[in-house]
């Protein structure tokens, strides 16, 4: 069983770095700035997982598949309208919400089927489904989770108005709008894109990984980073 709980968590952090996925928790973080969206999203699509995997909710997964790719050609609407509209500014939320994250993770968990979900599915069909089930969701939850707090931070800076920040904000922009739109397109159109998802989801990974590091370039400094610390607890 420990095999296979590897194999799962391996399985869910690989779904986890999915274009698709990095879109979304991404495009969401700039409507939605909380640094708990990929979190939020991780178990949203994980419940959908682990239903799917003990045998359960198929049929109506499958009915509400076809809004996975409409939720994310969407996100990329929203993304791209805020870009335009050069926004970078973080709305502040009294109450924690974690609805629009977790609903998005379900829908993009019914309507994306990849060949790491896939594999997890058989994986939890020949074993113990709830042990796959919460091995692949825990992977996920990390991956997701790290993606969302990054983001977060990186959009946080661009409000203080660092000009590397918000530079890579921007970038960052353009890279969500490009990719929800086209694989919200591509799924829509039934274009297969098992083959270069890994791929391509690794190198849009560590592209964004890289943005993000070069965005913190000018908070390297122990006094500035005691300044932005300061800005984020409003002293």
């Amino acid at each position: 069983m420990t095999s296979v709980a590897i194999i799962g968590v391996a399985l869910g952090m690989r779904h986890g770095a999915d274009p698709n996925h990095l879109a979304a928790s991404d495009g969401l973080t700039r409507i939605r700035p909380r640094a708990s969206n990929g979190v939020y999203f991780a178990l949203g699509h994980a419940l959908v997982m682990i239903i799917l995997a003990v045998g359960m909710g198929r049929l109506v997964a499958g009915r509400f598949a076809f809004l996975g790719p409409w939720s994310l050609i969407l996100l990329g609407v929203v993304n791209l309208w805020r870009l335009l509209r050069g926004s970078n500014q973080v709305q502040p939320h009294k109450h924690l919400r974690i609805a629009q994250p977790f609903l998005l993770g379900m829908l993009l968990a019914a309507g994306f089927e990849t060949a790491s979900q896939l594999s997890a599915l058989i994986l939890a069909g020949q074993n113990n489904a709830f042990l796959v089930g919460a091995a692949f969701s825990s992977g996920m939850l990390l991956v997701d989770g790290l993606d969302g707090y990054l983001a977060a931070s990186t959009l946080r800076l661009a409000t203080f108005g660092e000009a590397r920040a918000k530079s890579a904000s921007r970038v960052l922009g353009v890279i969500v709008v490009i990719f929800a739109f086209s694989l919200g397109g591509a799924e829509l159109i039934g274009v297969e894109l098992a083959g270069v998802a890994l791929p391509l989801g690794l190198s849009l990974f560590m592209v964004v990984l890289g943005i993000r590091i070069w965005a913190r370039g000018e908070w390297l400094s122990p006094e500035r980073s005691s300044h932005f610390r300061g800005l984020q607890s409003g002293k």
